[in-house]
């Protein structure tokens, strides 16, 4: 792929282990920002669903995408921290196209 990305991780949490999620996700969040690859990394959550969070990062492209998966962060606080305490985990990663 070429050209900036976007990842949209769709996360779900319980109640009871949302302030640590939340916690990992400010810690990740300053983290990824301080790659170089990193072009944005917004965190929402819902208004009416308050255990779901919406990451939407932005990446300038494939390889830097691949560069915050492969580092000691990513592998520290999303893949030891933060998924355990997810129910429910989708992620999709969007690249702009021309209409036609």
């Amino acid at each position: 792929m070429r050209g900036p990305l976007v990842v949209m991780a769709h996360w779900r949490t319980t109640e009871a282990a949302l302030g640590d999620v939340l916690a990992h996700v400010a810690e990740l969040r300053a983290a990824s920002l301080a790659e170089p690859g990193c072009l944005g990394y917004d965190v929402f959550r819902a208004i009416d669903a308050p255990d779901t969070l919406l990451l939407l990062e932005r990446y300038r492209d494939a390889a830097a995408l691949e560069s915050h998966r492969q580092s000691p962060h990513y592998a520290a606080l999303v893949v030891g921290r933060i998924v355990p305490l997810l129910a429910e985990r989708r992620v999709e990663v969007l690249q702009a196209r021309e209409p036609g």
